[in-house]
């Protein structure tokens, strides 16, 4: 190993660090020149858009980037162990070994990803603590009952036996925490460990990897897109933008008074907890500011008004005792088989124009309720009338007649697109299948009107889903669900996994077109500042039923409900006061 001297308080050093990545036309830099330090004991938040070279950076310090397709073109990583600097980038495969999963652990972005579906939970950890301390089978399988009782799984002998799929998202995220713990770490690097989850789940393991960090005199890097997130849990941030550095220092400073506009823009775009906007500041828009950006208030009274006029009229959708209840496998010594409620007997109306938002935790079934609604999941009980009509009556003929008035986008647009298909292809398939518009040429052209409306460009109808990034796959699944003139959408967490700065984009342009055609939206997520934002009423649902509803702003600013406080005081970075908008 090759060994240099290093300060002693940094236990990482990354000093000029350059890497590209290889495609069809030649290498493409990735990340240009890098340089920063992480002390011991310290947290180092990482923040970005996708694409910044986040995580690119943190898959360098441990080998784990493709070595066909990636390529180091300067720069070294010190790591500091028992007095002496080792630089990481030179260590032979059979070195990293023994410092990977050892020395510096990290959890990965997609815990589903990351677990083995076919080999047990309990079992994947017990393998990486025989292979790095030789405990035998007794003491690895007593050590990581320990370990899953330390990150603070309800039940470890259960975690134990279970497989990945048959664990909720938090779960899995606390077994891959106890895995990377398992061998005492000197540097924990965390990467996007909270993305998509719950605000509650998410508060949890940012409490969890703090009071780890403290028992355990970690070292932490805490990779992420959402600034908030960061401001719970970061003592220094460093904030990437196109592979480089624009910006790092301690926490508080950062936060407090950011000096870029990039960064001030990616504080601005996340949905503000103090004031209601009429539209989402983007990063763009202080980039071409040179960090200042006026953004229209909404009016209180004119917000009173709208509402007035919209609840006068007659809804548009109501919906009356619905239930969808599945049945639990019969245990001998009962005679009736037990049923789980995924939603009992939920009552509520939307009105024509109105975003009705829909929040709660992972498993409340919310996901469940829209799709009931669109007869996508069959209800057990209960009454659904869409435009006058009983949907839960209609044959298969009217349904799919009924089914042009009312859409949904779905939380994952990649496995929402068939890859196969070209997104011109995919878009103007419900258009052929339901023989609207007279040629193939008049479909098209259609299609290419709707993509520029959805801010894409024509000449992207003759490309594939893999060749666009997650908002732009996110605006194509929308694009698909208005191409019928639909009068009601249902958005089932349709900006949970993306950047907060292509959210705001997103949530823009979802409003952008409720205003332009009229659409009336149930807006999904477990997100209730994103809720807040977008929707007139809310409902709060908890276990399959509604807790609490009315007014967003009146829900968000005095809840009736312990649960919906819970909910809103887990919100990460409430204290963040995005840059004065000038």
């Amino acid at each position: 190993m090759s060994q240099t001297n290093h300060k002693e308080e940094s236990i990482l050093s990354i000093s000029n660090l350059g890497i590209s990545f290889k495609d069809e036309v030649g290498w493409n830099k990735a990340v240009d020149n890098i340089t920063f330090t992480v002390g011991k004991g310290q947290t180092l938040g990482i923040v970005g858009e996708s694409g910044s070279g986040k995580s690119v950076t943190s898959l360098s310090i441990l080998q784990l980037l493709p070595d066909k397709m990636s390529r180091i073109d300067s720069g070294q990583i010190l790591f500091s162990h028992l007095g002496q600097s080792v630089d990481l980038l030179k260590l032979q495969a059979n070195e990293i070994r023994k410092i990977r999963g050892n020395r510096i652990a990290m959890i990965f972005q997609e815990p589903m990803s990351s677990l083995n579906p076919v080999m047990r939970c309990g079992k994947q950890i017990v393998e990486s603590i025989k292979m790095h301390l030789q405990y035998s089978n007794h003491q690895a399988r007593e050590y990581t009952l320990k370990l899953f009782r330390d990150v603070m799984l309800h039940d470890p002998e259960y975690a134990f036996q279970a497989y990945p799929h048959q664990l909720s998202g938090g779960q899995k995220q606390r077994v891959m925490i106890a895995m990377a713990i398992a061998c005492s770490p000197e540097i924990l690097i965390a990467d996007e460990p909270t993305t998509a989850l719950d605000v509650t789940v998410q508060n949890s393991i940012l409490k969890l990897l703090k009071d780890l960090q403290q028992k355990l005199n970690l070292t932490l890097i805490f990779i992420s897109h959402d600034l908030g997130v960061v401001s719970e849990i970061a003592d220094r941030v460093l904030v990437m933008r196109k592979g480089t550095i624009v910006e790092q220092g301690i926490s508080t400073k950062i936060f407090g008074n950011p000096l870029q506009p990039y960064t001030k823009g990616l504080m601005a775009c996340r949905p503000s907890l103090n004031i209601r906007m009429k539209k989402l500041p983007t990063v763009s828009d202080f980039m071409d500011n040179s960090g200042s950006h006026s953004i229209p208030i909404e009016d209180p009274a004119e917000r009173r008004l709208r509402h007035n006029n919209l609840y006068a009229t007659e809804p548009i959708l109501k919906v009356e005792k619905l239930s969808v209840h599945y049945p639990l496998p019969k245990k001998w010594f009962r005679k009736e088989r037990p049923a789980f409620k995924a939603v009992d007997s939920v009552n509520f109306d939307v009105y024509k124009g109105e975003t009705l938002g829909l929040v709660g935790e992972s498993g409340c079934g919310k996901t469940t309720l829209g799709r009931a609604l669109l007869r996508l999941i069959e209800p057990t009980d209960g009454k659904i009338s869409f435009e006058g009509k009983d949907v839960l009556s209609l044959n298969k003929d009217e349904l799919r007649e009924t089914r042009k008035r009312m859409q949904i986008i779905f939380q994952d647009p990649y496995s929402s697109l068939n890859p196969r298909l070209t997104i011109g292809q995919s878009i103007i398939e419900p258009l052929t299948a339901n023989r609207l518009l007279s040629s193939h040429s008049e479909r098209k052209n259609k299609v290419l009107e709707l993509l520029e409306k959805v801010n894409l460009h024509p000449d992207h109808y003759n490309r594939y889903p893999h060749q666009f990034s997650g908002g732009q796959r996110q605006r194509i699944c929308i694009a698909r669900a208005l191409i019928l003139n639909p009068a009601f959408v249902i958005c089932d967490e349709s900006v949970s996994a993306l950047d907060v700065s292509v959210q705001a984009q997103v949530l823009n342009l979802l409003n952008d077109l409720k205003t332009e055609f009229g659409f009336t939206y149930i807006f999904i997520s477990h997100d209730l500042s994103v809720v807040r934002y977008m929707s007139d009423r809310m409902l709060v649902m908890k276990s399959g039923n509604i807790v609490e509803q009315g007014d967003a702003d009146e829900i968000y600013l005095s809840p009736t409900q312990e649960y919906t406080r819970r909910l809103i005081e887990a919100i990460p970075g409430k204290a963040l006061t995005p840059p004065e908008l000038t």
